[in-house]
């Protein structure tokens, strides 16, 4: 997707990916080989303008080595839970209890502090029990609904926000997103200023995300991701700019391009296995991304974004996503 954003700014891009197979192949150049191996690195580095990254559990030390923008510190603070919770803290940014069982209490949540995604990596429990060095627990927070914010900052600071999105989950698994978030007027300044206060410490160029949850119009935050986001890829036909192209604007010091949302937009995951195509494109306003992976239980195989849509088109994508998600 950020290739498909570079291509009318005459961007052309290089990636690097185990996958021989990856879908990025299929829009650029790839170079396949592991995420640590120099000789992959050199390759993917040489005669570029800049290079990023969009999958948070790259290798800080690759990273450094390519010289990567938005820089590794990022990517280093946002693999560790625990690290992660603590900057939050030093930030006064609010979150869910954290640190040992003693510490929060059960029922709780136990989350490996590395390598979790989609759900992968955490359990509930409900009576003490021992955990380990390699996790973090977290008390459970009633919250009323989950939202994300997605800001984007340029080289020389100017920094920009999209609307605030209300997220559902299924399984761990992002299954559907709105936004503009309903009422959430009242609450985007907060988010931003969550978002301000990281784009600052960071010393962040490009697009980044902060999950939250919403606890009675007060806002904690659960994670921040250093990169584009699947909660802003609704941006590609709901945002006057997507987070794709705007990503691609700051880290190569162009201008940022606008964030309003053009209308209501409503984007549903594809996980697991694709509906019909012929009965997705038989939806009216149904914008339908396919990503040209393998399916299997639990990988997101693709999304739809319907904006400004009547609720009957809007539930015939959900269903069709549904029954595929759960055959």
């Amino acid at each position: 997707m950020l290739a498909l954003a570079g291509a009318p700014l005459g961007v052309r891009m290089r990636f690097l990916d185990p996958a021989s197979d990856a879908c990025a192949g299929d829009v650029g150049e790839l170079v396949v080989g592991a995420y640590d191996d120099p000789e992959c690195l050199e390759r993917l580095a040489a005669g570029t303008d800049v290079v990023t990254f969009e999958f948070e559990n790259v290798p800080v030390e690759a990273a450094r080595l390519v010289s990567v923008v938005p820089k590794a510190r990022a990517l280093e603070l946002g693999q560790d839970r625990l690290v992660e919770k603590e900057l939050f803290r030093r930030l006064g940014i609010e979150t869910a209890p954290f640190g040992t069982l003693g510490d929060v209490g059960v029922p709780a949540l136990v989350k490996s502090r590395r390598l979790g995604y989609d759900g992968k990596g955490q359990r509930l429990i409900d009576s003490s029990c021992e955990i380990g060095d390699d996790e973090l627990a977290e008390g459970i927070v009633p919250f009323d609904r989950e939202l994300s914010i997605v800001a984007v900052r340029g080289c020389d600071g100017p920094t920009a926000f999209y609307p605030l999105t209300e997220n559902e989950h299924r399984g761990g698994i992002l299954a559907t997103s709105r936004a503009p978030a309903t009422g959430s007027d009242v609450l985007q300044g907060e988010a931003e200023e969550i978002a301000r206060r990281l784009l600052d410490e960071l010393g962040y160029v490009g697009a980044l995300a902060v999950e939250l949850f919403d606890v009675g119009g007060r806002l904690l935050a659960n994670e921040f991701a250093p990169r584009v986001h699947n909660t802003g890829h609704w941006t590609i036909e709901g945002a006057v700019t997507s987070q794709f192209e705007n990503h691609l604007r700051a880290i190569l010091g162009a201008p940022l391009g606008a964030t309003e949302a053009v209308g209501s937009a409503v984007l549903v995951n594809l996980v697991g296995a694709v509906p019909p195509l012929e009965d997705l494109l038989a939806v009216r306003g149904a914008h339908v991304h396919l990503y040209g992976k393998e399916p299997r239980p639990g990988r997101k195989l693709g999304h739809v974004t319907l904006v400004d849509a009547d609720p009957v088109d809007i539930a015939a994508v959900t269903e069709l996503a549904a029954a595929a998600w759960s055959a």
